[in-house]
């Protein structure tokens, strides 16, 4: 009955003309499983895709509700946890995953004649996939996704001659506000999703046009004279059909990563919403999400006086090394045995995006708004001056910044032996009149605070 069903069906539409020879495209023989990362990442936005438009039934993209709405997603409709959290690992997923196939297609050499314009339309969904990213995390409407919107806004207005501009856009006015969150709203849901569903169709177009690459070999490089030749000669007498073939790898493997998103989604929740937006809440520490964190520490970590020209021409310059490693190294070897100067060049990204992604989950420069009283035991007394300025310690946010006994932020100098370095009158000067980073706590705190601060500061001695 299903076999007549289709038969009709196909008879009427023709889908089967379109689509068979689709999945009949022959492949080579040794595509197997690191081909796989490409599919899985379509897998991804699918279910992006499914999420969203289940999630957007219940989201109201407006100030003064998307907080609320989020808030009656993630506590009172029924799974509304588990679909926002399916959501963000569906987001984490697809950005791991398209960063991956990037790396292989390079490794591998794929980029190379004749799928210079495949790799071109493959960087461009690496960039709208992080444009996702970075859209929908103001959409949550909390703390971190409007600080994120301005760090954003602030590196677009630094462009030369159309920064203003372009910072106006992206907040859609002059400053945050129910204008930006439609916009983002806008390009998460529309815009961008849309550009996406186009460069899939071109990427799938013009992977059944030039066919998959083969597994590099040492010693068989490009030659665009022959190498068309050579491809259809192989596919012709080694060839395999890439349904059921190849495709099940890619079937099994995108199943597998979507049980995964489920078992985490299930088993760790949504992300948490954190406080609605508030410019006059000091206490905050706004983070991206975990794909853009090796970004924040880099922004965190530049000298003020090179912030300008890396914000700018930073991502410019990679962009334009994206879109040019095709035009660059066209032909020749694809081995990686043979491209020592590629191999080094991944390992420097991966290792760079690494290690500034661990100091963005340390964030040493922000102060640490959850740190708890200095113990007994580190202020080595429980009564007296000593003890009313180690509870002041805390209380003015000095701990926020500064580290006792291990106790307390990283933002600012350790203080556990401040004791040993400054005297009496240094210790005065600087909490009145700050420095650097510090500000002046000249204004919040009297006499009789400002002497047991100091008198605390001076117990912290080696040799005590």
């Amino acid at each position: 009955m299903l076999k007549r069903l289709w038969e009709w069906f196909d008879d009427r539409t023709g889908v089967g003309g379109l689509f068979l020879p689709m999945l009949k495209h022959k492949v080579p023989p040794d595509s197997k499983w690191a081909y796989v990362f490409g599919s899985a990442t379509l897998f991804a936005f699918t279910l992006q895709v499914v999420t969203g438009i289940c999630l957007a039934l219940a989201y109201v993209p407006s100030a003064g509700s998307a907080y609320d709405s989020l808030k009656y997603i993630t506590d009172v409709a029924p799974l509304g946890n588990v679909l926002r959290a399916l959501h963000y690992f569906g987001a984490s997923a697809m950005v791991l995953l398209v960063g991956i196939h990037t790396i292989r297609v390079f490794i591998f050499g794929a980029y190379k004649y004749p799928r210079e314009v495949s790799w071109l339309s493959g960087v461009a969904l690496l960039f709208l996939t992080v444009g996702m990213g970075f859209t929908g995390q103001l959409l949550r409407w909390d703390q971190n996704g409007v600080w994120s919107v301005i760090v954003g806004a602030e590196q677009a207005g630094r462009v030369p001659i159309i920064g203003p501009w372009v910072a106006r856009f992206v907040l859609a006015g002059d400053t945050v506000g129910g204008a930006t969150l439609s916009r983002f709203f806008a390009f998460h849901v529309f815009f961008i999703p849309a550009i996406i569903f186009l460069m899939v169709g071109l990427h799938v177009w013009l992977v059944l046009y030039n066919g998959i690459s083969e597994p590099p070999q040492a010693g068989r490089p490009v030659n665009p004279k022959t190498y068309k030749a050579w491809y259809h000669a192989l596919m012709a007498e080694k060839g395999v059909p890439f349904w059921p073939d190849a495709a099940w790898r890619d079937v099994l493997f995108g199943v597998c990563m979507l049980g995964v998103v489920l078992v985490l989604a299930c088993h760790y929740g949504p992300p948490e919403l954190t406080k609605p937006p508030d410019p006059t809440l000091l206490d905050t520490n706004p983070r991206p999400d975990w794909y853009l964190l090796w970004y924040f520490a880099v922004l965190a970590l530049l000298p003020p006086a090179l912030e300008k020209y890396v914000m700018v021409f930073g991502p410019l310059l990679f962009a334009v090394l994206m879109f040019l490693v095709p035009f660059l190294h066209r032909n020749g070897e694809r081995s990686w045995l043979r491209r020592p100067w590629a191999m080094g060049a991944v390992l420097l990204v991966v290792l760079t995006i690494a290690t500034l992604w661990t100091l963005g989950l340390r964030s040493p420069w922000s102060p640490d708004f959850t740190a708890e009283p200095l113990p007994g035991q580190v202020v080595g007394t429980l009564q007296g001056p000593v003890s009313d300025g180690a509870r002041l310690f805390h209380d003015k946010g000095c701990e926020y910044c500064h580290a006792v006994g291990g106790y307390g932020g990283h933002r600012g100098p350790d203080l556990t032996w401040v004791g040993d370095r400054l005297s009496q009158d240094q210790l005065t000067l600087r909490i009145m009149n700050g420095g650097h980073n510090m500000p002046s706590f000249a204004s919040t705190v009297n006499h009789q605070e400002l002497a047991a601060l100091v008198a605390f500061l001076q117990s912290r001695k080696e040799q005590r």
